[in-house]
């Protein structure tokens, strides 16, 4: 009950905590960069995941087929790389940046280069941006969450009601066997399961016409059902692919 008190008054206050990139464990490199187009011949791709991978991240395609569930579910854990070309006539120059869940970027470093071809030159600058980057050491995501859209009906709600939810009892714990999370009763329509350990929300769950099944919209943006199925919560977790990962949390 502390850590669900601790998590409105976050909300409601609208504490706003910078995140630096060590806090993060996952990072996203894409199938190919916006401005480097050829970057598999360059080998930026590759230099970079290597370092990532030394530096203790754990490195995530940009298709969520194999992601593990706990990226699923809180992709605000989760940050995106992207590399943009800034050359100039007698260098290779590229900005390596890292941006979070809400698009915003919480790193930049440029890198510069005297050598003149393409593939040394820009793997050498890109070498120089890699040095700024600390190890991995993760940390609670909260606030990240909180400047999404997608949370933004949480916040509205626990303003309007703050006395009624922070003497709620009403709390009770699932797990998937990987994640703990707790159920926050708003009211008879509408709950919001939290992450037990990190207070993190990713999805509010609203009653839909018929008994147990809900409308589902995840900390991602993403709209998926659930339904209760012998006392668990069943969420169906989309796929970039179009299909669903069933996750099912059991009442602990």
């Amino acid at each position: 009950m502390k850590n669900i008190t601790i998590f409105l008054f976050v909300f409601l206050i609208a504490v706003v905590k910078a995140q630096t990139v060590s806090d993060y464990k996952y990072i996203v490199i894409p199938a190919e960069f916006n401005d480097f187009k050829d970057n598999k011949a360059y080998g930026l791709s590759n230099l970079l995941e290597k370092s990532l991978k030394a530096k203790k991240y754990t490195v995530l395609s940009s298709t969520k087929n194999d992601w593990p569930s706990d990226a699923l579910m809180n992709p605000c854990s989760i940050l995106n790389t992207d590399l943009l070309n800034d050359k100039s006539m007698f260098r290779n120059k590229l900005i390596l940046q890292f941006k979070d869940c809400s698009n915003k970027v919480i790193f930049t470093e440029k890198g510069s280069s005297m050598i003149k071809e393409f593939e040394p030159g820009f793997q050498d600058a890109l070498k120089q941006t890699l040095v700024k980057i600390p190890v991995s050491n993760p940390t609670t995501i909260v606030s990240k969450v909180a400047e999404t859209t997608s949370t933004e009906p949480f916040k509205k709600q626990l303003q309007g009601s703050k006395e009624a939810i922070l003497q709620t009892s009403n709390v009770v714990r699932y797990s998937n066997g990987t994640i703990s999370v707790q159920k926050i009763q708003i009211d008879n329509s509408q709950f919001i399961l939290v992450d037990g350990n990190s207070s993190v929300p990713f999805a509010t769950l609203k009653s839909t016409t018929k008994e147990g099944v809900f409308r589902v919209k995840l900390g991602s943006g993403e709209s998926t059902i659930g339904y209760y199925e012998n006392a668990n919560i069943v969420i169906e977790m989309p796929k970039a692919n179009g299909d669903y990962i069933k996750e099912v949390f059991a009442a602990k």
